[in-house]
């Protein structure tokens, strides 16, 4: 089988973000940190793609389907640090936010996204700050997937920087549950009433049941392939 690349979707964004000079005192300070979080999303990316294509080879089989990439916008940075009670500033951000260069990484399976998360835990030059599981632990609302928080080198013209940036790693499946689960709870028009979050639950749980017997009948082809 031949290596396989995942598609990757990226959010697009300026050289300088619209709406930055309402948060952010120097933009050109603000668009060198922008450009330095947009290349730390860039090595991740490459190290996914990488484990991807070397487990097609060597497995015949691809765990990503596809990657999202995202940056925050200047307004959701700004309004976190407010929230915490932070200086809203460049250094401010870079300190004490992790998630605002973000990765998506889309898997077919469950064990898929351990295996993913173990191989980037293993590189000598990834730092693992953070791990939160809503898979063995989902959260109240029903939402699932494997959280870390690393950091990662990147080489410029003038430095290497340490810089953090969130991985959510889930099912296609659950993917499908968080994106539905957004748009209706953020939707304006919507009674987001108590009735309608435990219906969703229950979907969280079918969705959680349907991925688990999928990977129970990969399972048992696989086995079936060995024995002949």
């Amino acid at each position: 089988m031949n290596s396989f690349e995942p598609k990757v979707v990226s959010v697009p964004h300026g050289l300088i973000p619209q709406g930055a000079e309402k948060y952010f005192e120097h933009l050109q300070v603000f668009q060198e940190m922008m450009m330095r979080y947009n290349c730390a999303i860039l090595e991740v990316q490459t190290k996914l793609q990488v484990l991807n294509n070397d487990m097609s080879v060597r497995y015949s089989r691809n765990p990503i389907a596809f990657i999202k990439t995202r940056i925050k916008s200047p307004q959701s940075i700004a309004e976190k640090l407010q929230r915490r009670g932070l200086e809203i500033s460049e250094h401010s951000m870079l300190e004490n936010l992790n998630d605002v260069a973000g990765v998506r990484v889309i898997c077919s399976f469950i064990d898929d996204i351990y295996e993913i998360a173990e191989m980037l835990a293993r590189q000598s030059d990834i730092k693992v700050l953070q791990i939160k599981d809503y898979i063995k632990n989902p959260k109240d609302n029903g939402y699932r997937s494997y959280h870390m928080i690393i950091e990662i080198p990147v080489f410029f013209s003038d430095k290497t920087m340490d810089m953090r940036v969130e991985i959510q790693i889930r099912t296609i499946a659950m993917d499908f549950w968080a994106s539905l689960e957004h748009e209706l709870k953020y939707k304006k028009d919507i009674d987001w009433s108590k009735e309608i979050g435990e219906e969703l639950k229950i979907c969280a749980e079918t969705i959680n049941q349907t991925d688990r017997k999928m990977m129970a009948i990969r399972n048992h082809i696989d086995e079936h392939k060995n024995e002949n």
